[in-house]
């Protein structure tokens, strides 16, 4: 879960702190001297340095003060022998979290100070909000539909492989996101978000980045980045065809090297995150128009997952309005709010541009209309519409290309030679189409 860093010239105290942090899924890095240790911390960041004070070289006292001025967000643990603690005291007024004394009583006594370190660092809260989080609606309650869609994200969960999420706005690309974290070897470590369209130019570079103290009016501190914050987890980059052009030559930097600098500093980052990204934009078009960079694209879309709007996954309406209601009945204060039976039917039949979003919204606003736990269909301004959307209204390129070729499959009963043929197109052009829509 967090990058450490433990310094000490004997090997076997290295070695016993390294394999206790180590089995708390902690990524441990060691140096056997001060000088070694301050070559690490030139080339990277650490969440936690745990440093011997008595060293040849360059002692303790001076790792720690190169420490502070470097890296004044990594908290740092200090190891003292038995009788020397005044130097364990000199070190806290350097800014040491807290010491150990030699010999150590026991794995669980580094865990515990550990513990307290990376929680007061802030991975502990950004993964217990993140956890908090997932009292989230699921992705799908049954819809055949979306079937394919949960093959595909059970395949490339495991994976380390970038995703990028297609859908129109409010189709779950977030909760997509999450299921894929959840399913994946980062469990443990931090899921970040971040919507590109949220916020301005100046601040995302700030928030993706971090930035030094004086970098621009108003950095009064240092500030770590979303980034940086994700490091050993997943990072969601979400409407990420926001990015202006400066931005995307500086996360490609950031996805191929895995490493970058705050905005005004001069020190090189590592960092190690999953990748995921998402638009609702037709990528295709901003590709053509040279407003998104190929090179960036093909980064980021090794495993391209369309989402089907709500539209057209209608097994699903029902039960995911239940689910809402029970969150909004909370957040009004309700012990049960539900649907009649002319209310599903009308939810059911309607053609939810808005997808999930507009749903929502129209569930809290007949919640507040009601008088009773029951929601009729007199409680909701909608007009109920054909099952079966015309073509002529689909809303990118994309999703009439998509609804094609799910119309050429089922005519030809799934023979993919004959739905390229019908569609004029080559075999290998349609798999490729067929694994970026999530068909295959």
């Amino acid at each position: 879960m967090a990058r450490i860093l433990v310094v000490d010239d004997e090997e076997g105290i290295r070695s016993f702190v390294a394999e206790s942090l180590e089995s708390e899924d902690h990524e441990v890095v060691q140096a056997g001297d001060g000088e070694q240790a301050a070559r690490m911390l030139d080339r990277r960041s650490f969440h936690v340095m745990i440093t011997d004070l008595k060293m040849p070289g360059m002692n303790g006292m001076d790792l720690l003060r190169k420490a502070r001025a470097e890296q004044p967000e990594m908290e740092v643990i200090v190891l003292t022998a038995h009788g020397s603690v005044e130097g364990a005291v000199e070190a806290m007024r350097l800014g040491a979290l807290d010491y150990l004394q030699k010999p150590l009583s026991g794995p669980e006594e580094v865990r515990l100070l550990v513990r307290r370190a990376v929680e007061r660092y802030g991975l502990t809260a950004l993964k217990d909000r993140a956890e908090a989080d997932e009292e989230r609606l699921r992705l799908t309650y049954g819809a055949p539909s979306m079937k394919a869609i949960v093959a595909a994200i059970e395949k490339v969960a495991p994976t380390d492989a970038s995703v990028l999420l297609l859908g129109e706005s409010g189709t779950g690309k977030e909760v997509a996101a999450r299921m894929i974290h959840r399913l994946s070897a980062r469990r443990a470590g931090p899921f970040v978000a971040v919507n590109c369209a949220a916020l301005s130019e100046t601040l995302l570079e700030s928030e993706l980045f971090g930035h030094e103290r004086g970098a621009f009016t108003g950095a009064v501190a240092r500030h770590r980045g979303r980034i940086e914050l994700a490091d050993g987890g997943t990072f969601f980059l979400d409407e990420v065809a926001e990015l202006r052009p400066e931005l995307q030559a500086k996360l490609l930097r950031v996805v191929q090297e895995r490493r970058f600098e705050r905005v005004g500093g001069a020190r090189t980052i590592e960092t190690d995150v999953r990748w995921i990204t998402a638009t609702n934009r037709d990528l295709d078009a901003f590709l053509e128009g040279g407003r998104f960079r190929s090179d960036l694209y093909h980064r980021l879309a090794v495993f391209p997952i369309v989402l089907p709007p709500l539209r057209e996954r209608r097994a699903d309406i029902v039960p995911l309005a239940e689910a809402l209601l029970q969150r909004i009945a909370r957040q009004l204060g309700r012990t049960e709010v539900h649907l009649a039976d002319d209310a599903s039917r009308l939810l059911e039949s309607a053609d939810w541009p808005g997808n999930v979003r507009e749903l929502a919204n129209a569930l809290e606003r007949a919640a507040i209309l009601a008088d009773t736990p029951t929601l009729t269909a007199a409680h909701f301004e909608l007009r109920p519409v054909s099952r079966h959307r015309p073509e002529t209204e689909a809303r990118t390129l994309a999703e009439l290309e998509r609804a094609a070729i799910i119309r050429e499959l089922e005519r030809r009963g799934g023979h993919r030679q004959q739905t390229a043929d019908a569609l004029g197109i080559g075999l290998r052009t349609l798999y490729d189409k067929l694994k970026r829509y999530g068909l295959g």
